[in-house]
């Protein structure tokens, strides 16, 4: 029978050939490499057979979905482990999640992670043994009596769940069964590096009015080396983790009156403002006009934009004069409210409409993380109207703006475009037609992108730019969505070139995202040591004695003058004291005065960072300062 590669090519095998038969026809390195399959698109176990015209992908660890398979069989292990050891248990779900796995477990002895080792340990049998992975499928009738028999009662309630149409499957490795949709490796000895990392409570399917059961984290890797670095790097995040930062530095502060809502104090308030400025000045160049709407809109509102059928768990609700209310979570419907206010002409297009709108979503307490995650935050917003063939080149402009903004930073990133979910609102031809623009915009500014299948709003396909930072992860921050439903729920209008009326196509975008989280990321990024152009504090003077404090006051007002930032320690403390606490608040720059640079005119520099010390005229100073602060330097 012939099967179509990935490269196009034809290959023949012979009847009923499985993918792992037909990867060693392709070659032996490719069939020693395999962990998956995807058959016409489908990812599926090296064993599945292959029929006449199949289409065929080997998956290998270099792939992304490689990595998934082989991260949910190490979740296998470790529950066929945690069984071993504690055979009264019962499992309950074991997913995939960013560089490793977790297993939710109900222990009748609870256990904590000096468990972890013998935990370990088992695992590490269970790999050495390499037992085979094989799939079976059973009606819903023997999938209950099975896992019945094994006094699985988390699994029998998770079969009874599943649609009438669901397959039903099981992975067997050894004496171990359990439920799962697949795929796996295709024995327990692919895996060559994996650790237990933490351990937590959750509650059964996340409902809280269920039992609380244990999780186990754990993280998987193709190599040592791999796993090694991960780990580097987790120590190195540790050391530019935001919330001890931000309570260092005074930007901002967590309290259990608000929890969930930072409060932003003085220096955060300067890096914040210094950013929405840079922000604003960028949209008015790119013909940006800027308008603010409430935070809080009544129920038919978020009715008509579908947020309350699709939302409402993340919404704050209140009544205003009996009438249902919701505080708004994102700004598209007051933007929409803003453009019906005038009538429209073919003329006025493109229309880009900004806010920075502050928003607010509900979050369970747990899922709360300093910054990255908070129930109040300011979203950089913006909504683009424009007509059908302006939609390519508005979407280009909005990835060229993006780039210039992640580039200001020093961020480098990654494209994902993502297309229609199931709960999708809109026809297919919609959905089609948007996902094609985007997809040439991306083509046609030759931006690599993959493709995330069934992840777009449920309102439009989207664009999604994943940040990398300074020590190698990754950010979800600026998103481009492109909407062909939400003109038409509210009937937006404008008069054609034909006298008649037709709907705007629109696009919903933000950069930044959460300016909140944005500063975060900076936080950690930079580790603290802010360039100078966002630093809250790019100065600090310090006077070596009582005498040349007032020559300090002159340097500082000089600096001021020309739009830098400065304080001064008029502290009656030693000066190694003092240059000890300032390197210690990561200030740009410090200048030392004393008797001879009040006498000559100068200042003693201190550049972070830099070993060599220099003493420079007031003047030379502010002029070298003024055009690093002027120019955006990051370095």
């Amino acid at each position: 029978m012939e099967i179509k590669l990935k490269n196009g090519s034809i290959i023949n095998v012979e009847d009923g050939a499985t993918c792992f038969e037909t990867a060693k026809t392709i070659g032996e390195g490719l069939a020693r490499s395999a962990v998956a399959a995807k058959i016409n698109g489908v990812l599926c176990d090296l064993s599945k057979k292959l029929k006449d015209g199949d289409r065929l992908e080997i998956v290998t660890l270099k792939d992304k979905e490689g990595l998934e398979v082989y991260r949910h069989t190490c979740a296998h292990v470790l529950a066929q482990a945690v069984k071993n050891i504690y055979p009264t248990c019962n499992l309950a779900i074991g997913p995939v999640i960013d560089n490793g796995f977790y297993y939710d477990i109900d222990f009748t002895t609870p256990i904590s992670q000096d468990d972890f080792a013998k935990i370990e340990i088992e695992m590490q049998k269970i790999i050495s043994a390499n037992t085979p992975i094989e799939r079976f499928e059973l009606s819903r009738a023997e999938a209950i009596k099975l896992m019945k028999k094994y006094k699985e009662k988390y699994k029998v309630e998770l079969i009874n769940d599943l649609p009438d149409e669901e397959i039903i499957s099981f992975y067997k490795q050894g004496s171990f069964t359990d439920l799962c949709r697949g795929p796996h490796l295709p024995s327990t000895g692919k895996i060559k590096a994996f650790k237990l990392v933490s351990i937590a409570g959750a509650y059964w399917r996340g409902n809280e009015k269920n039992k609380m059961l244990t999780r186990i984290y754990g993280v998987a890797f193709a190599k040592k080396d791999e796993m090694q670095a991960y780990f580097d790097m987790l120590e190195e995040a540790k050391k530019r983790d935001h919330i001890r930062l931000g309570k260092e530095l005074g930007l901002f502060a967590l309290m259990n009156e608000g929890k969930g809502f930072p409060f932003f104090l003085p220096n955060g308030m300067t890096l914040k403002n210094t950013l929405v400025n840079y922000w604003r000045d960028l949209h008015t160049k790119e013909g940006y006009v800027e308008v603010q709407t409430p935070i809080i809109l009544t129920r038919n509102l978020w009715e008509t934009s579908g947020h309350w059928d699709h939302y409402k768990d993340n919404m704050y609700t209140t009544k205003v004069d009996e009438d249902d209310c919701a505080i708004k979570p994102m700004s598209c419907p007051g933007g929409m409210l803003v453009y019906k206010l005038n009538p429209h002409s073919y003329k006025d297009f493109p229309i880009r409409m900004a806010e920075m709108g502050l928003v607010h979503r509900h979050e369970k307490s747990g899922q709360l993380h300093g910054l990255f995650r908070v129930r109040c935050f300011t979203q950089d917003d913006a909504h683009i109207f424009m007509l059908p063939e302006q939609i390519t080149d508005e979407i280009k402009g909005v990835i060229r703006l993006t780039d210039t903004i992640y580039k200001q930073f020093g961020f480098k990133y990654k494209v994902e475009l993502s297309t229609k979910p199931e709960n999708s609102m809109g026809s297919d031809e919609d959905w089609e037609l948007a996902t094609s623009a985007l997809k040439r915009a991306l083509d046609e500014l030759k931006i690599d992108y993959e493709i995330n299948e069934g992840d777009g709003a449920f309102y439009g396909p989207k664009i999604d730019f994943h940040l990398t930072d300074s020590i190698g992860r990754t950010w979800q921050c600026g998103t481009i969505q492109l909407d062909f439903q939400m003109p038409q729920r509210f009937e937006l209008e404008y008069v054609g070139e034909d006298g008649q009326k037709h709907r705007p196509i629109m696009i919903h975008r933000a950069i930044f995202g959460s300016i909140e989280r944005f500063i975060g990321i900076l936080i950690e990024h930079f580790a603290g040591k802010f360039p100078l152009w966002i630093a809250p504090l790019q100065v600090k003077i310090l006077p070596i004695t009582d005498r040349t404090v007032t020559y300090a006051e002159d340097v500082a007002k000089k600096l001021a003058e020309n739009g830098l930032r400065c304080e001064i320690d008029k502290r009656s403390e030693k000066i190694g004291y003092k240059i000890r606490e300032a390197k210690m608040s990561k200030v740009p720059y410090i200048l030392v005065v004393g008797d001879r640079e009040a006498e000559e005119g100068t200042v003693n520099v201190n550049k972070r960072d830099v070993e060599e010390k220099s003493t420079v005229s007031i003047a030379e100073f502010i002029e070298k300062a003024v055009c690093e602060n002027k120019n955006k330097q990051i370095f």
